[in-house]
């Protein structure tokens, strides 16, 4: 029955196209009925129940942000000094001001390592926990807690429409080469906004229907295509097929008022604006609180330019050369941070909420002849915060100029593991792949960081 209409089902797609409906993820497969992967149905206490991901994208220098090193020679203390923190002995970067007076509730890992100094390569490890195959590539965070809840997701509850896996602005990566959901199915991709939230004017790409297309020929369309499934043989007229459910996710979220208010930056008072910073990295912050507040469960902030193999000092610090007030890459993210963990904090919702802040990598331990570092992947830093996370603590260290672990090393796949068993996964249960493999959440080698929970 389904070769007789196969003709049918490309009609079908076209007709789910017209719309902008595959912006909300939409896939071919999804769209053609592919399958749902089934999932273990291990489950541990959740400690956290979202997460946010503040990504530096192109590798973070550990020793201008969260493992300086005072006493190494100038060639590796680089350019930037250290303060003191609100935990004794513990000092972070002289450009995090804000986030040092919160030492308290935020966990440094200095002893972060990897054999992978690519972008593309280290971003899937660090976003997934899995080092990169050219066969196979893995779900990240988002993508498998979008998988695991959707499921259990009440059908009336109003962050359903919202989407599970959201990215700000956009998932742009590591090289823009990783999907974010990797061998699971293409709706669990995270949701990227295609906008920036600082600007003025900031709109959500594609949440309003297309000029010309009101919500009525919308719904048309969308009753049209069930019509198609029905006519196909699909199922009979009450079932609802996987591309049924995900078109109705599309036709719910664009006719959702409760959906766009969430995205509606210019609510929040203006000192709250202000607050986060009003740079790219400080609206996405703040848009991930309003997000993770109306219940979606994963928000990657998306933070670029960290590939700094020139120009360190002004880049990270100043902004730009002759700059009055520093804003640059370390600035704007002081502001954003510890926004984010007070605003959160006083809202009750710290500990609900996993902060996680890293990078593919970090930067060589020396500055070379054009005042940058370049990539470094076998020891850098992470900070993690909030949702079961216990604070004011460092776990492992980098040896005296922050070339190698000296003690405590934690891998990818470790901390993989550590935000998967705060976010109440089991990181041994399995998924399967689409040709009937089944895959760990996290590889056989990862281990719980205990230090780390509280």
């Amino acid at each position: 029955m389904k070769d007789r209409f196969k003709g049918t089902e490309l009609v079908r797609r076209d007709l789910v196209r017209v719309g902008a409906l595959s912006a909300i993820g939409l896939g071919v497969c999804d769209l053609l009925g592919g399958k749902h992967l089934q999932a273990s149905e291990s489950i541990i206490p959740a400690r956290a129940k979202a997460c946010i991901l503040i990504w530096l994208d192109g590798g973070p220098s550990h020793l201008e942000t969260f493992d300086p090193k005072p006493d190494a020679p100038a060639e590796v203390r680089g350019p930037l000094a250290s303060i003191a923190t609100s935990v004794p002995g513990i000092r972070i970067s002289e450009c995090l001001p804000k986030t040092a007076s919160l030492m308290h509730h935020l966990a440094l890992v200095r002893s972060m390592t990897s054999p992978l100094g690519e972008h593309n390569f280290g971003t899937h490890y660090l976003m997934t926990g899995y080092k990169p195959t050219p066969v196979l590539e893995y779900p990240s965070f988002g993508a498998v807690l979008a998988h695991l809840r959707e499921r259990s997701q009440e059908a009336d509850d109003p962050a359903s429409v919202l989407p599970q896996h959201v990215a700000v602005p956009d998932f742009r990566v590591g090289g823009s080469r990783l999907s974010g959901s990797g061998y699971l199915p293409g709706k669990t991709a995270p949701f990227s906004l295609g906008g920036d939230p600082a600007r003025e004017g900031f709109s959500v790409r594609d949440l309003d229907p297309y000029s010309g297309i009101d919500v009525s020929r919308l719904n048309r369309r969308r009753k049209f295509s069930q019509a198609f499934d029905r006519f196909g043989g699909l199922g009979n007229d009450s079932a609802e097929t996987p591309a049924d459910s995900e078109l109705k996710r599309a036709f719910d979220l664009i006719t959702s008022k409760e959906a766009k208010q969430a995205f509606e930056l210019e609510s929040e008072p203006e000192a709250v604006r202000k607050r986060y910073g009003l740079k790219t990295v400080g609206q996405s912050c703040l848009l991930a609180r309003r997000l993770v507040e109306r219940g979606v469960p994963f928000v990657t902030v998306n933070h670029r330019g960290w590939d700094t193999h020139e120009n360190l000092y002004t880049r990270l610090k100043e902004g730009y050369t002759g700059a009055k007030v520093d804003v640059g890459l370390v600035p704007s993210l002081d502001l954003a941070l510890s926004a984010l963990v007070q605003d959160l904090a006083e809202r009750s919702l710290l500990d609900e909420t996993l902060i996680v802040v890293m990078g593919e990598f970090g930067r060589t331990p020396k500055l070379n002849t054009q005042g940058g570092r370049d990539h470094w992947p076998r020891v850098f830093s992470s900070l993690l915060a909030g949702g079961g996370v216990a604070g004011g603590q460092v776990v492992g260290s980098s040896d005296a100029v922050g070339e190698l672990p000296a003690d405590h090393p934690v891998t990818p796949s470790d901390l993989a593991a550590t935000i998967y068993h705060l976010l109440g996964i089991d990181p041994t249960q399995e998924l399967k792949t689409p040709d009937g493999r089944r895959e760990r959440i996290a590889p056989a080698e990862a281990r719980v960081v205990q230090k780390l929970l509280g």
